[in-house]
């Protein structure tokens, strides 16, 4: 009996090997009679492909190496900037320090939404290379797009969530935070940030639709940075508006929770219906899509807490914008090194978007919590 048990394994193995070998003969067939071609050529034509090939290599090496380098990648840069030290709300004049003279021009307090909204697109398209936009990103793997692959596309993924939060914010600072409704025009360059954020996350230098050179992406969001950069340095001289209104708050904090719950019903979506576990190629992306706007919107929830400090305390919401906060941080501690969509009652494969979609809706539902107080 024993002896047949062996007898089986040893016949999987030897089909195992067989097929192996099989497939590697598949995958070198081309390299090997494209390497017998090329012997029999002159070095007139050896000469370019050489240098085609070499350039190829470089530009994958590179392309790898931005996809797997995450500079500045740090889940609690918010501590940075320090919001507890903020004395007054955003666009409120600062006080004069004892001593300084009545004449001294007056300052008024940043936004805070404005800088964190600013230093993560910096983090995307400066501190980091934009991934959506990389010429071999756009080619896809052998004519595949990378994101049908399960590498080399979460750092696109989580890039494309943070913009999404950042581009959500920017819509809310012209329609409402950044004019005082109803009396105020919209602020120019509030105006050109949520313009060139919103344009789109492909471009490379080239295009076929329509067929021509183009501006690519990371250029429109750099002049994204200089408009809120801009503004931001007016509001401190008081010449500009920042309506810290609970109204604004509220709306603000809406638009928020229905971003995350379209998210959720994504990974929902996913994990319900392709629960293939490791094997769901598509998981890592949605994962690292969802981490991303998760990452932004920590930072930028957290800077409405000090913008719309006075709000926050007239109506209470102190503890529930704390325990928001700390929801967000249990959020962005999972990092899983390979992303799984198992069921959710298996045993051996997790499902992580279950697992990131629980989260959200703990997230959604403080922020919805946050949105009935101030709506009282």
């Amino acid at each position: 009996m024993l002896d047949g048990i062996a007898g089986f394994f040893r016949s999987i193995g030897r089909t195992i090997v067989r097929w192996a070998r099989l497939f590697t003969a598949w995958a070198l067939w081309p390299f090997l009679a494209a390497h017998g071609w090329y012997a029999r050529r002159t070095w007139m034509i050896r000469l370019p492909i050489m240098g085609f090939a070499a350039l190829l290599v470089g530009l994958y090496g590179y392309f790898v190496w931005q996809t797997q380098s995450w500079s500045g990648f740090n889940p609690s840069f918010v501590d940075e900037y320090r919001l507890s030290e903020r004395t007054v709300p955003a666009g409120t004049e600062i006080p004069a320090a004892a001593g300084v003279a009545a004449s001294a021009a007056k300052t008024c307090q940043r936004s805070a939404i404005v800088d964190v909204a600013a230093d993560l697109t910096d983090f995307n398209v400066n501190q980091n290379a934009w991934i959506s936009s990389m010429l071999l990103y756009r080619l896809g793997f052998f004519g595949i797009d990378w994101d049908h692959t399960p590498f080399l596309d979460n750092k696109a993924s989580f890039q494309r969530g943070v913009n999404q939060a950042v581009r959500r914010t920017a819509v809310e600072l012209v329609d409402s935070l950044g004019r005082v409704r109803g009396t105020s025009g919209i602020n120019n360059d509030l105006q050109n940030a949520r313009g060139n954020l919103q344009f789109d996350e492909y471009s490379w230098y080239f295009g076929l639709n329509p067929f021509g050179p183009k501006t690519p992406t990371p250029s429109y969001y750099r002049s994204a940075i200089e408009s809120l950069r801009k503004f931001n340095a007016d509001l401190a001289r008081c010449d500009a508006v920042f309506d810290g209104r609970a109204d604004n708050l509220t709306q603000f904090i809406d638009r928020i929770a229905n971003d995350l719950g379209s998210t959720s019903d994504v990974l929902a979506e996913r994990s319900a219906n392709h629960s293939s576990g490791w094997f769901d190629t598509r998981a890592d992306d949605r994962f690292w899509f969802a981490y991303g706007q998760l990452y932004a919107y920590y930072a930028i929830l957290s800077a409405a807490q000090s913008d719309f400090s006075r709000v926050v305390a007239e109506r209470n919401l102190g503890a529930i914008f704390g325990a928001t906060i700390k929801q967000f941080q249990a959020a962005l501690q999972i990092q899983p090194a390979i992303i799984s969509n198992g069921r959710e009652d298996g045993w051996i494969m997790p499902s992580h978007l279950a697992t990131m979609g629980f989260y959200i809706l703990r997230v959604r539902s403080n922020l919805v919590e946050i949105r009935s107080v101030l709506d009282r």
